[in-house]
């Protein structure tokens, strides 16, 4: 069962390790082209670091197939970065959304809490026409040495439809190089869940970092609504998303696996 309908469950060990929420609108122009010093003032009690970068926007190839195809280089994008004191919340805001992120993620209580304020202000700074996208997503890295299950199988940690073939006992799980799952699909007629899973190991700052050897599971649940939303509908939206990608989550492990996540 891809979507559960089992309670809502708070796990002590959960293995979720980034949440990003995403909402995009029609280019705002003035964004790009002038300090939010405003915007900036509005949430610097509760975001004081910042930070401005430059992004190049991807280059765009046209007249292909033609005799006289072009790269046309777009102009770079400004990416205001605001972050907390404790650096475990990032908010970016460039002329075509604004973002969330945070790596401490203790509840969909608290993140909406964070992002209620800098969301309203920015739509009354800003006026937004409407919103185009509204993405959450859901990163979670599921460690069986952290959980107490080291040489238990991801077959008996994961359900059916994310481990595909690696549930068949006749091969042992190292003799798959490789394994994983991508899908799309709708959870209702407006939320549409990318989903990618499988094991991998993962890799994190430059070359000469030392690197985690533990293979882990990873379950990527990218849920979105499309269409010309109002802004008054966007944390209506955020909700549902989150209920969805619950209802994911929880149709995704097994019972093994839950109780080894310590559910409250």
């Amino acid at each position: 069962m891809l979507l559960s309908n089992r309670p809502q469950a708070v796990y002590h060990k959960a293995p979720v390790h980034e949440v990003i929420c995403q909402l995009r609108f029609p280019a705002i122009l003035s964004i790009n082209n002038a300090e939010p010093s405003d915007f900036q003032e509005a949430i610097r009690a509760q975001f004081p670091q910042y930070v401005r970068r430059q992004e190049s926007a991807a280059p765009v190839i046209s007249g292909l197939g033609g005799p006289s195809p072009r790269v046309e280089q777009k102009p770079s994008v400004t990416n205001y970065n605001f972050v907390t004191e404790d650096n475990l919340w990032k908010l970016n805001l460039t002329q075509n959304f604004i973002a969330l992120s945070t790596l401490h993620y203790s509840g969909w209580r608290e993140f909406a809490r964070v992002l209620d304020r800098p969301l309203a202000e920015f739509i009354r700074l800003y006026k937004p026409a409407y919103f185009e996208r509204v993405g959450l997503r859901y990163i979670n890295l599921v460690s069986r040495q952290k959980l107490g299950l080291t040489g238990a199988r991801w077959a008996d940690l994961i359900a059916p439809a994310y481990v595909g073939p690696m549930a068949d006992t006749d091969f042992p799980e190292d003799s798959f190089l490789s394994c994983s799952t991508d899908l799309q699909l709708k959870t209702d007629s407006s939320c549409v869940a990318k989903i990618h899973s499988g094991p991998g190991q993962i890799k994190t700052g430059g070359p000469e970092t030392p690197q985690d050897p533990e293979v882990k599971f990873i379950l990527d649940l990218d849920l979105s609504m499309g269409g010309k939303m109002p802004c008054t509908l966007a944390a209506g939206a955020l909700e549902t998303l989150h209920i969805h990608a619950v209802r994911l989550f929880e149709g995704a492990v097994t019972d093994s696996l839950r109780q080894a996540m310590d559910p409250q």
